[in-house]
């Protein structure tokens, strides 16, 4: 059985190359690269994880939040959180100076903080599960739009143009913030400082703290303000602290759980990452489970229902599937196998929400979510 030294560099946010990299140099990713020998996954590492996974959450919905408005020339949710978590990812892998100690270039593989900022941060920032849902949305016309009611499609072409408008924009912009950010690295380094070790001693052992303590918190707000409220206020349930809170509270397992299945997985094909494939797909076969049961008149009819499944699409399957890592992964591999990774997890995830959620709409119809229901949600 591997260690976890040899298994955790299978991590791509680690064992990638820069996004400043031409993939046509090697036959494919990696296969003449040094592949860094890391410490094993210690509890600092898992801190950091718990805690970003959280407050990438929690910036994610709040950037869907700020940019979905009305007049928005993107109403795709999540585009901007995608692209705003790419240009993280590719700072951060771009990067020479910021995490560098004594141990050469290979050091910041190693250091928890950077491992909590890459896999904890920008995969939870972004989500390929809610990407896969606006993709799925735009083929069957239910694309919100924050303006008065419009016309439907009048065919299935205007529909399928939607869904191409989707794949081609998040993935295009969220490449394009891979790169930006990568370039924003290298235009800096010159003044970016080098994080002192002091820093590390400090604050390894204090993120366990707040990483328990933060996730404690939400866990018990969650429970204990999950519904209650007469009036339509900022703290009603009528608003985002129902929803939010659940979802932070299950943002941690998904961030984990997409953790060890990419240490697992991810070394076994060099041209195509299985952990990341696998946690996107079971990520977004999750959240279509989720949406099908919230949608429908029996498994989202009552609020708190409606808003632990919300919770469970935003937070868990959030956390689990990410968009930072995967256009990264994109960036590193061999063209042929960069369309053919890419198409297949594009492809499954989309067939999956046709079967889960596809069958229930084509078939008696999708229902309004309780705790999205203006006259249900009135006390």
């Amino acid at each position: 059985m591997a260690s976890f030294h040899q298994v955790e560099s299978n991590l791509d946010e680690i064992a990638a190359p820069s996004p400043i990299y031409d993939p046509s140099e090697q036959p494919v990713r990696r296969e003449e690269e040094e592949r860094a020998r890391l410490l094993p996954p210690t509890l600092c590492t898992l801190g950091y994880l718990v805690f970003f996974s959280i407050a990438g959450t929690l910036l994610r919905v709040a950037v869907e939040s700020l940019t979905f408005y009305p007049g928005t020339p993107l109403n795709t949710s999540v585009v901007w959180a995608n692209v705003g978590g790419s240009v993280v990812m590719g700072f951060l892998s771009e990067d020479k100076k910021l995490f560098m100690d004594n141990t050469g270039p290979a050091g910041k593989k190693s250091i928890p903080l950077y491992i909590g900022l890459t896999t904890g941060f920008c995969g939870s920032f972004t989500s390929f599960s809610t990407f896969i849902r606006d993709a799925f949305l735009a083929l069957s016309n239910d694309l919100s739009v924050p303006v008065v009611q419009v016309p439907s499609a009048p065919n299935g072409g205007f529909s399928f143009m939607a869904l191409l408008a989707v794949l081609f924009t998040e993935i295009g912009l969220s490449l394009a913030g891979l790169m930006l950010g990568a370039h924003l690295a290298l235009a800096v380094q010159r003044w970016t400082p080098r994080l002192p070790r002091w820093i590390y001693t400090v604050l390894d052992p204090l993120v366990v703290i707040l990483a328990v303590l933060a996730w404690v918190a939400v866990i018990c707000l969650a429970v204990l303000l999950g519904e209650s409220g007469q009036n339509s206020t900022l703290w009603s349930s009528t608003t985002w602290r129902g929803p939010v809170l659940y979802a932070l509270a299950l943002s941690p397992p998904g961030c984990l759980a997409r953790f060890f299945l990419s240490m697992e997985l991810n070394g076994r094909l060099a041209s195509f990452p299985l952990g990341t494939f696998a946690a996107n797909s079971g990520g977004t076969a999750i959240l279509g489970m989720a949406y099908a049961l919230q949608h429908s008149t029996a498994g989202g009819s009552g609020i708190i229902p409606c808003q632990v499944l919300q919770g469970v699409m935003d937070g868990f399957c959030g956390c689990l599937t990410t968009v930072s890592t995967w256009v990264l992964e994109l960036s590193g591999l061999r063209r042929r196998h960069a369309y053919f990774y890419g198409g297949a997890s594009v492809l499954i995830g989309l067939c999956l929400l046709i079967v889960e959620i596809g069958s229930l709409k084509w078939s008696i119809g999708l229902a309004t979510p309780a705790c999205f229901d203006p006259v249900k949600t009135e006390y």
